[in-house]
């Protein structure tokens, strides 16, 4: 599978993993201090043959995308679902981590974030749904958010991340019935 866009990635060994996944350059940011060099490189690869954004499932690759994201609109972002990346010894997390098809699937998923949302998804949604402030809602946002391929956030950022991505009330709705449905089976 070749890919035209370049891949932001955190260091080299995701970039070794990303190479045996797929035909891609990446651009590594070498940890969560992305320094003004990088966001040039970053810049100048969106402009010249765009870029997606796969950062690691934890803090710092959450931080390390907004970052980006913010100095380089118009970037797509593919997400790994945690379980999918975590180390074989459940010490680590990371893209370097996760399995061939997972980074296949997570960059044939890739989106682009909106901010210009028009809001669609009440914060109100979200706590009727379960995904905020209940004994399960941790579970149910990261299941929603493998559903509908925007990764996990905590329960401050879902509203955020579901407008970012014009996730419509439809499609929050089949997905949220959907995870409802595997709870019970």
């Amino acid at each position: 599978m070749k890919v035209k866009e370049i891949i932001v990635v955190e260091g080299k060994d995701d970039t070794v993993k990303i190479k045996l996944a797929v035909n891609a350059d990446t651009i590594e940011t070498r940890g969560s201090a992305v320094d003004d060099r990088v966001i040039e490189q970053i810049r100048h690869a969106q402009q010249t043959r765009g870029v997606i954004i796969l950062t690691d499932p934890d803090y710092p690759g959450q931080r390390i995308r907004s970052l980006i994201d913010q100095h380089v609109p118009g970037c797509r972002h593919a997400f790994l679902p945690k379980s999918a990346a975590i180390e074989k010894h459940g010490r680590g997390v990371g893209v370097e981590h996760a399995s061939i098809e997972a980074i296949r699937n997570a960059l044939r998923d890739a989106q682009y974030m909106q901010d210009e949302a028009e809001e669609q998804i009440t914060k109100e949604d979200l706590v009727a749904a379960g995904l905020v402030g209940g004994p399960v809602s941790s579970a149910r946002r990261e299941a929603l958010g493998q559903k509908l391929k925007i990764g996990y956030v905590n329960g401050k950022q879902l509203h955020k991340r579901l407008l970012m991505f014009q996730i419509t009330k439809q499609q929050f709705a089949e997905a949220l019935q959907e995870v409802l449905e595997e709870e019970q089976g």
